[in-house]
């Protein structure tokens, strides 16, 4: 992959595995030099050290738990930062719950829409400010299939990210910011691991892989596509959810509760 043109320093948040991994590994390969924002500050470490050796590119690392609004703050403030511009933002990181929302207490709920919505609106604001007033730049925000579905709590935050994203996508085209979202399906990383939900809780088809669905996604943000929805399979189920009749979504539910 060629480096975006208009980009050279990339902010990515949760690449300390999977998706997020994944955009970072293949950004610092095309040449970027990059920002990376987790709350494990060891973890942190070693990855942006594996990067600068593997492709002699700068990374800085910002420990932030997004879910702290002090140290939301300050990742806000290296986006806006005028002597040392970010030229992508990737909004990746996030968690699930596995359990159904009344059995869930209303803290952890709290917690996932922090860093799902309201981490994602602040950063995009903090990053488009400078990006549409340069006149270039980009952002590429995480939703998921789960968005086009009824899938609690979870899928109505992504709900929330996928039509933000559209919207900023059409709203800052013509200042030269390229806005896109992402909206993958079940996806072979920790992010299962963590909720303890199986694999086979989907069909093995379903799966997919995180390099090849970032190398899709970031084809699709070179060609300025506001949408990018990896996966045939994927693709033709958010087709059918947007005019299937509300009792078929219904039944898709279950798909990974176990």
């Amino acid at each position: 992959m060629q480096p975006p043109t208009t980009s050279r320093t990339a902010l990515v948040t949760g690449p300390t595995a999977g998706i997020g991994h994944a955009f970072a590994d293949q950004l610092a390969a095309s040449g970027h030099d990059l920002v990376l924002v987790a709350r494990d500050a060891d973890r942190l470490e070693q990855v942006a050290t594996q990067l600068r050796a593997a492709y002699a590119v700068q990374v800085e690392v910002l420990p932030a738990d997004l879910v702290d609004r002090d140290d939301l703050a300050r990742v806000e403030a290296r986006l806006s930062d005028p002597d040392r511009p970010v030229d992508l933002l990737v909004n990746n990181a996030g968690f699930g719950l596995k359990d159904r929302f009344l059995d869930n207490p209303v803290e952890a709920e709290t917690a996932m829409l922090e860093v799902l919505v309201t981490a994602v609106m602040r950063l995009s604001h903090a990053a488009l400010g400078p990006m549409a007033a340069r006149g270039h730049g980009g952002v590429i925000n995480v939703s998921s299939v789960a968005g086009f579905l009824p899938r609690g709590t979870y899928g109505a935050a992504k709900a929330w990210v996928t039509s933000f994203t559209e919207w900023a996508a059409h709203e800052y085209a013509d200042r030269g910011v390229t806005v896109m979202v992402l909206a993958p399906g079940f996806t072979r990383t920790e992010f299962h691991e963590r909720m303890q939900v199986s694999r086979a809780s989907a069909p093995a088809f379903l799966w997919l892989d995180a390099d090849r669905l970032v190398r899709d996604a970031l084809a699709d943000f070179e060609r300025g596509r506001a949408l990018s929805i990896p996966g045939f399979g994927y693709r033709v189920i958010v087709t059918a959810a947007r005019l299937a009749p509300h009792g078929l979504l219904r039944r898709l539910q279950a798909l990974g509760r176990r």
